[in-house]
């Protein structure tokens, strides 16, 4: 999606510290593919028609059972909402949790973003039985747990296609957790399988995939950075987005911001949240900065100029730009029109 093309205007002219409103290239923020548009024809489209917000810088996992968090779940602010009935819910909540996210679909009146439903594992009985009722009410996704093989999502993606026949109702998309050392091995093998069946992006399972692995638990992540590399990796292979995990002491704000600050340096779409205070610095964190739009609005101004016509590579402010970066600024501010359109 382009920017309409506008009258060409002077150039940005540098301030008086001698610095222009272009920084490195490297600070055009591109966002991940949008989310929403039907791909698959035929009596079970395999992804939902509505568009939604390109972002997702916020992701909040939301207890199911918890009427209390469900109530207030879509005014918050976040850019996507994942209904939880697996981790976030003791054994004996499980029925009333499923319960309540049908309740929450069916309703949501007051939600415009994203609602995701992270079932259990789909080779149990409870993750087949959130599978038969879940995809039904049409959430925008299914988040599947402890994915390690692209076999599992064919088998969720058919389970769906089975409670869905003779309804007309696409399939919803999927979302793959990734949380233990199988599930890294076989990265390439399930985005490449879940890219036919709808698969929309990778979470970083980072509490499980400590825990897995063995690995000191710190601040910093470092027993994880190569992990959580290989996740982005293969997002970016495969066209789909990347979320970070969870940051677990919700009183520790400035941790949180650390955290997630490296999570958007190491090239995540967004973070996964579990309390509400963390909605707002996420989406700065992740968000583009006020001078990285500025600079996409002067990329895409100096391209449109007559004498740059053609021209792989200009030079504004005595930087070199391309194409691409002429590329990521556009579809940067269509991001942002398509935030303001659905808020």
């Amino acid at each position: 999606m382009a920017c309409p093309a506008k009258r060409p205007e002077a150039m940005p002219k540098p301030s008086k510290s001698g610095q222009n409103c272009l920084a490195r290239p490297a600070m055009i923020l591109t966002p991940a593919p949008l989310l929403g548009i039907s791909c698959k024809l035929g009596p079970n489209p395999v992804i939902k028609t509505k568009v939604f917000n390109l972002m997702h810088r916020s992701c909040l996992f939301v207890p199911a059972a918890n009427q209390k968090a469900m109530a207030k779940a879509g005014q918050l602010g976040a850019d996507s909402l994942i209904l939880d009935l697996e981790d976030g819910l003791a054994p004996p909540e499980k029925d009333i949790g499923r319960a309540a996210a049908i309740r929450f679909l069916r309703e949501r009146n007051d939600v415009s973003c994203p609602v995701y439903v992270r079932i259990n594992p789909a080779d149990t009985a409870l993750g087949q039985a959130d599978i038969r009722a879940i995809c039904t009410e049409q959430p925008a996704a299914l988040v599947v747990p402890k994915v390690e093989t692209g076999q599992q999502l064919q088998n969720v993606h058919d389970q769906m296609k089975s409670a869905l026949s003779g309804t007309r109702k696409p399939i919803p998309a999927l979302w793959a957790m990734i949380e233990t050392p199988i599930g890294l091995l076989s990265l390439a093998n399930i985005c490449r399988q879940g890219k036919a069946l709808g698969l929309r992006g990778l979470i970083a399972g980072t509490n499980d995939l400590v825990h897995e692995l063995r690995c000191a638990s710190s601040p910093d992540r470092q027993s994880i950075l190569a992990h959580l590399g290989q996740i982005i990796l293969h997002a970016r292979a495969f066209g789909l987005l990347a979320l970070d995990g969870v940051f677990n002491d919700f009183s520790d704000g400035d941790g949180f911001i650390t955290q997630a600050r490296q999570g958007r340096a190491l090239g995540f779409d967004g973070k996964t949240l579990i309390h509400p205070s963390q909605i707002a610095p996420a989406n700065v964190a992740f968000g583009p900065t006020e001078a990285a739009i500025k600079q996409a609005k002067a990329i895409i101004r100096a391209f449109s100029y007559q004498k740059n016509a053609g021209k792989g590579a200009i030079n504004i402010g005595g930087q070199m730009f391309e194409r691409m970066h002429l590329d990521a600024a556009n579809r940067l501010l269509a991001q942002l029109a398509t935030e303001k359109s659905t808020t």
